[in-house]
């Protein structure tokens, strides 16, 4: 059968270190997975249960090792922010999974930008309205080289920081999170079920901000080396 027009080219984030491409099929989100964050976005950080939100794979900005990602600042906002996160790449797919079993769904990690426009989210939350045109829009998803689980072990705790233009903005640790990588892969399978080639970005720390034009981020996580990225 042909199609009725042309197809969209598969979405890849290589594997780090093999001539192997990590196909994308979707991008969940982990909103508010530090308290310190969801203080300083004014919620409560109580441990209640993790909410999800969505980005199309073809937000995905590859960037790779030892080069300057570009994501170009969109349109529709005066107040876009950066969010540095891990990503985490499942394997292997399940609903309904255990916690206890959860971490055998994951084939890697991976450095991750929650690009958003900030100043919209905010208009649609105080609305009541779905936040997709303040995430889910075109090169909102950075991300680095997937590295295999096996190779760099699961990250429960570790360094991770986000610069801009040289100056610190993000440090925190992944022992931080208010849900563990297991613990989120458990909850969004009983909402969802997973599949391989599924990305979840696992939440922001404390010290989100704005960019413009000319900014160059730079952001790390201990054990996944740190990667660099442009704003033009």
């Amino acid at each position: 059968m042909k199609f009725a027009v042309e197809a969209a080219p598969i979405v890849v984030v290589p594997v780090a270190g093999e001539d192997l491409a990590f196909p994308v099929r979707r991008i969940y989100c982990v909103g508010r997975n530090y308290a310190a964050h969801a203080r300083e976005m004014g919620a409560d950080p109580a441990r209640e249960p993790p909410f999800f939100f969505a980005k199309p794979s073809d937000a995905v900005v590859y960037v790779a090792p030892g080069t300057t990602g570009r994501f170009p600042y969109p349109s529709a906002t005066t107040n876009c922010h950066y969010e540095m996160e891990l990503v985490v790449a499942i394997g292997k797919g399940g609903r309904d999974i255990a916690v206890a079993r959860a971490l055998d769904h994951v084939f890697g990690y991976a450095l991750g930008l929650d690009m958003t426009r900030r100043d919209l989210q905010a208009k649609l939350r105080d609305a009541g309205r779905p936040w997709d045109v303040a995430k889910g829009f075109d090169h909102a998803a950075p991300i680095g080289p997937i590295h295999r689980a096996d190779a760099v072990g699961h990250l429960a705790k570790g360094a991770i920081w986000l610069t801009l233009n040289g100056a610190p903005k993000q440090q925190s640790d992944l022992a931080d999170m208010i849900w563990s990588v297991a613990e989120t892969v458990a909850h969004l399978s009983g909402y969802f079920e997973l599949a391989p080639g599924d990305l979840i970005y696992t939440g922001t720390p404390e010290g989100v901000g704005a960019v413009v034009r000319g900014d160059t981020l730079r952001g790390g996580i201990e054990g996944l080396g740190e990667f660099e990225v442009a704003v033009v």
